[in-house]
């Protein structure tokens, strides 16, 4: 094998054999493919793709690149993975939703990433939990508890941290089969019988348009089934936050509550895990009418809380969750409300800008070693087409001083647009797989 030749075939839109691509990226896990290989073949790919026989050859090769889980637990092994939006702690809800329904959850998830949050950030906004984690505890915590929400070890997929620290430098983030390859490679690697895909469109959303949307489902399910694992994916609107908080304290708020049993702190937040976990256990055998009203009643029966603070403790996290969840949160010092200037409707919402803005205020990174502050953020967030009057709250802003609060309230006036009332398109756009 030759990294030359490997390289030359997909500058020249030839299609490297599937050896070729698994022996590429396990030099990536080794060190045997330099950096300046690494991006050569991350800007051909970005050119030319590799094709959907290559795509899977290659995520295949990173997930095989390092440890791959196995499990014998007598029920399905599921997750779910979101492209990434805003105001989106869905994950949060459904992985212990899921485990009241029997099936285990090993949910390996990141950090914020742009203008959107990263579930990792927002569990750990929660005192004392680490979601850094060997595979020995990960396994005991999804055998004892019924899910997981931790970090991949640097033995999962270490091909792709390897290509994704090179793409970032060389402007080759954008290509289908590459963001393909890195969301799967470590998805997979977690041993998975089933997966489902929420693939984020519209102005929160790193894939603006349906069409990009679309097309990045149909590749992520694709290669995801030819490399073996059961696996659908929602097209959804991004046109306005998930939830109404954005931050990782307060989305955590937005949490509780609704495990808690009040459904109505985040109506949108409800519809998707629903829909997302019901196609999930669709896919594990269940009858998909039944799984809805099960994932439903284990947020009213409180199930899902307990699972969920059991959970927490098990990574370290206070072990009253269930009774006393409000007072372990951190609170920021600065709060005050942003006024609508005028009567009308909500028009538009700029979801990026507001992500932007959350990550100002030091709730995200601008740079990989910047410390979170897990406060801050926006929260009673109007939504769009909702009626205003001139000096209602459009959003309430949780800051670390008032420099940064005023700064963030001119940021949301120009992100929320007031005017007519829009068309409000439903929330699940498409179905793919």
């Amino acid at each position: 094998m030759d990294a030359r030749a490997v390289i030359s075939k997909v500058r020249r839109g030839d299609a490297p054999e599937r050896d070729e691509l698994i022996w590429f990226a396990e030099g990536l896990a080794s060190g045997h493919i330099s950096d300046a290989q690494a991006g050569a073949f991350a800007m051909a790919v970005c050119l030319n793709g590799l094709g959907s026989d290559g795509r899977v050859a290659l995520t295949e090769g990173m997930r095989d690149s390092g440890d791959v889980l196995s499990w014998d637990l007598g029920a399905p092994i599921i997750d779910k993975h979101s492209t990434g939006g805003v105001g989106d702690c869905v994950s949060l809800l459904l992985a212990p939703m899921l485990a009241c329904c029997g099936v285990y959850v090993p949910m390996i998830s990141g950090r914020g990433l742009g203008h959107t949050g990263g579930t990792l950030d927002k569990l750990e906004a929660i005192p004392g939990v680490s979601t850094d984690v060997s595979e020995e505890r990960l396994r005991t915590i999804v055998e004892t508890v019924g899910c997981a929400i931790v970090g991949a070890t640097g033995r999962i997929a270490p091909a792709d941290k390897r290509l994704y620290g090179v793409r970032d430098v060389t402007s080759t983030v954008d290509s289908i089969d590459l963001i393909t390859a890195s969301i799967l490679s470590k998805k997979l690697a977690a041993g998975l019988d089933a997966l489902i895909l929420d693939v984020k469109t519209g102005s929160g959303a790193f894939m603006k348009s349906e069409e990009d949307a679309r097309g990045l489902a149909e590749a992520l399910v694709e290669t995801a089934k030819g490399a073996g694992c059961k696996t659908k994916a929602l097209v959804t609107n991004m046109s306005q936050p998930l939830a109404p908080s954005l931050g990782n304290a307060l989305e955590v708020s937005v949490c509780m509550d609704v495990l808690s049993g009040n459904a109505e702190a985040a109506p949108r937040l409800v519809e998707l895990s629903v829909a997302l976990g019901a196609n999930l256990l669709e896919q594990a055998g269940w009858e998909r009418a039944l799984a809805k009203i099960k994932l439903e009643d284990a947020l009213k029966d409180g199930s899902a809380l307990k699972v969920f603070a059991n959970m927490v403790s098990a990574l370290g996290g206070p072990p009253d969750m269930v009774e006393d969840w409000r007072t372990h949160l951190p609170k920021a010092p600065v709060v005050g409300d942003v006024l609508s200037p005028m009567a009308g409707h909500v028009a538009a919402i700029d979801g990026e800008a507001l992500g932007l803005s959350v990550v100002g205020l030091g709730g995200g990174r601008k740079v990989e070693t910047d410390r979170i502050d897990p406060a801050v953020g926006l929260s009673d967030l109007v939504a769009l087409g909702a009626k205003v009057e001139a000096g209602q709250p459009l959003a309430t802003i949780h800051a670390a001083d008032e420099d940064a609060a005023e700064r963030a309230a001119q940021e949301v006036l120009a992100a929320v647009s007031i005017g007519d009332a829009p068309f409000v398109g439903p929330l699940i756009v498409a179905e793919v797989g």
